[in-house]
């Protein structure tokens, strides 16, 4: 059906991101500031009722939402009267649930009824959060949203075993509104804390300038080594990932100079494209800052997120390993060489070392057991005193500013799909439909860890096809999760699992968004840039399952068992690397894969031997000038300044 003559069609994707420029844009960005300073107040003051903070959060983040994220893709540059009028109901929420701040603390949740005003502004405030995700997220979230929320309302007309008891609209709301159970549970209560405070640590890194020195330090790294460019794509993004923990707006930073840099250099445009979009995904899971999703696994689960990024850091660095070393072996095998013109990592530090004091900070408050909350507030304190040392990176205070703004309005998009969240998860409580669909994977799955393991990954990355990995995650986990702990599967290890496949979903096809933003920068296909980034996240589609098996690899177990899990899971990814990318008889590349999963063997006395074997035939291979059947002759060098 044609839905353009209706004019619906408008409707079904996400709004316009607006610009704005002089006096409007200083107006937007000073508002933006003022709450991004009340998030930090909130924050280091720890304000006691965490229903008010984010009932408050939430509101001030929608008032900024309706007037910078139009409703239409074709909308005005100018915010409409039903945009203001939408602001000015999100503010006139939080001034009521303000006042009424002590009738919050005193309300017993479907005991109270709730009183015409709480019930209208609550309602009011439920279709405000539907219209904020439809905007930010597009069709594909909201539909979820508005499928549960139709469930619980009539679900009680669905024979059983699916069906559940009449629930009547006011209970619906006070569930819904009124409690941290739904819209403002969890999701939105890492969003309002951990998240905002790391993303503003973020942005005032990228405002001082710490967005050009990781990729000069790439550069420095790996430029002048075969396929430079695409690898300094592989490091920078990784950095730049880890700090921002979107792989949208990783590939649209990094990868407008990356993926042409690797054009010039004779990578293919789907090649170029790939390369940035398996290297944005991985950011989210590389420590110690890691993504939103992260924080809240941290909360959902209840595991101190220091342990979590330990746990983090063996599978993420395979994860680059296996992007790098893919990248390494097709530039070896077709002759593409690095670049002549990068400084010296030396000079690079010289100038840059102020970027670098804020992520040891982040390291050394997270070993001491500092909440996350602190752990970012004490980076970016070391970050904005660190940057005082140098005249190009000190703090202004119109940098501060932007900063702050930049991070209130970064938010806008995370805040619509935290509160959508939350209106599925009080969705799925309410009615007790996670339980039941937690029994209906057990029954689809069978008592096999592996096939579980499959339809859980299979689950995440369903719920991830266009939807926020934060989202996609925490579904997921409210879904699968139980499943997976009925089957006795440990929490961490798990839980890691959901995460990864949540993070993936960003790639593969048929809704990669990522892809989508790298294809407008590549000038090609998504779906072919989406299908050639999946083979080369290989090792994340892969590891997950390993580390359920061999939890040494989430650094869990005794020094040698984790020493053998990390040496074992580098041989791993070095044979998968070459099973992909350089050709091989079949028979050998089978063998490859199999001795790469022995490797990852839990067991000492299969993995060891492996590992010894592939450091003798390592050793062996480089002293005869490294793997016959890929080298090439390289043509002449680029130089990366042309």
């Amino acid at each position: 059906m044609n839905l353009k003559p209706l004019g619906i069609g408008r409707f079904l994707g996400t709004g316009r991101r607006r610009s704005f420029n002089g006096a409007a844009r200083t107006a937007l960005f000073s508002a933006a500031a003022v709450v991004a300073l009340g998030v930090v107040y909130g924050n280091i003051f720890a304000l006691p009722d965490a229903l008010l903070i984010g009932i408050l959060f939430v509101c001030g983040i929608f008032a900024l939402l309706f007037l910078t994220v139009g409703a239409t893709r074709d909308c005005s540059e100018r915010p409409s009267i039903l945009d203001w009028l939408l602001s000015a109901a999100s503010l006139a929420c939080g001034i009521y649930f303000y006042m009424i701040r002590s009738d919050l603390v005193n309300h017993i949740t479907l005991l109270n009824p709730l009183s015409p005003y709480m019930l209208f502004f609550g309602t009011v405030l439920l279709l405000l959060t539907v219209e904020a995700t439809r905007r930010t997220t597009g069709l594909g979230l909201t539909v979820v949203v508005l499928v549960f929320m139709a469930y619980n309302l009539w679900g009680h007309l669905i024979p059983p075993p699916l069906g559940h008891g009449y629930i009547d609209f006011g209970s619906f709301i006070d569930t819904l509104m009124f409690t941290t159970d739904g819209v403002f549970g969890v999701p939105i209560q890492v969003a309002a804390s951990y998240v905002f405070l790391f993303v503003m640590f973020g942005s005032l890194l990228s405002h001082t300038g710490g967005a050009d020195f990781m990729f000069q330090l790439a550069a420095a790294l790996t430029g002048k080594s075969p396929g430079g460019p695409a690898k300094i794509a592989v490091v920078s993004s990784g950095m730049y990932g880890m700090i921002s923990g979107s792989p949208t707006s990783d590939v649209a930073t990094t990868g407008s100079v990356t993926i042409p840099m690797m054009k010039r250099l004779g990578y293919t445009p789907r090649f170029a494209g790939a390369v940035e979009v398996a290297a944005s995904t991985g950011g989210a899971a590389l420590p110690p800052v890691m993504g939103s999703a992260a924080f809240i696994l941290a909360e959902y689960t209840g595991i101190d997120y220091r342990n979590i990024v330990l746990a983090a850091i063996i599978p993420a660095v395979l994860y680059y390993l296996g992007v790098y070393l893919q990248v390494h072996f097709r530039a070896v095998r077709q002759g593409l060489r690095g670049v002549d013109e990068v400084d010296p990592v030396l000079e690079t530090l010289k100038t840059g070392w102020v970027f670098i004091v804020p992520l040891i900070v982040i390291m050394i408050a997270l070993l001491l057991g500092y909440t996350p909350t602190y752990v970012a507030v004490y980076g970016t304190i070391a970050l904005v005193v660190a940057s005082f040392f140098t005249r190009k990176t000190r703090m202004t205070p119109t940098k501060m500013l932007e900063g702050l703004g930049e991070t209130t309005l970064r938010m806008l998009p995370v805040v619509g799909a935290c509160a959508a969240a939350g209106l599925v998860i009080g969705g799925l409580t309410m009615t007790g439909l996670a339980l039941k669909t937690s029994s209906l994977v057990l029954l689809v799955a069978g008592s096999g860890s592996i096939m579980l393991l499959l339809v859980g990954a299979g689950i995440t990355i369903i719920l991830g096809l266009g939807m926020p990995t934060p989202s996609a995650y925490i579904l997921a986990a409210v879904l699968v999760g139980p499943a997976f702990a009925a089957s006795g599967l440990p929490v961490l290890s798990s839980n890691m699992f959901l995460l990864y496949f949540a993070l993936l979903s960003a790639l593969t096809p048929p809704v990669a968004v990522a892809a989508f933003t790298a294809s407008a920068i590549a000038d090609e296909d998504a779906m072919k840039i989406a299908t050639t980034s999946v083979k080369l996240a290989s090792v994340g589609f892969i590891i997950p399952f390993f580390f359920v098996w061999n939890e040494a690899l989430l650094a869990q177990g005794s020094g040698l068992q984790i020493t053998v899990a990390a040496l074992g899971g580098i041989v791993a990814v070095t044979l998968l690397a070459l099973a992909v990318e350089v050709k091989m008889n079949a028979v050998v590349r089978i063998v490859c894969l199999a001795l790469g999963a022995a490797a990852l063997s839990p067991y000492l006395w299969l993995a060891i031997p492996i590992i010894v074997l592939a450091l003798i035939a390592g050793l062996w291979w480089k002293r005869k000038g490294g793997l016959p059947f890929i080298r090439v002759p390289a043509p002449p060098t680029l130089d990366a300044g042309r």
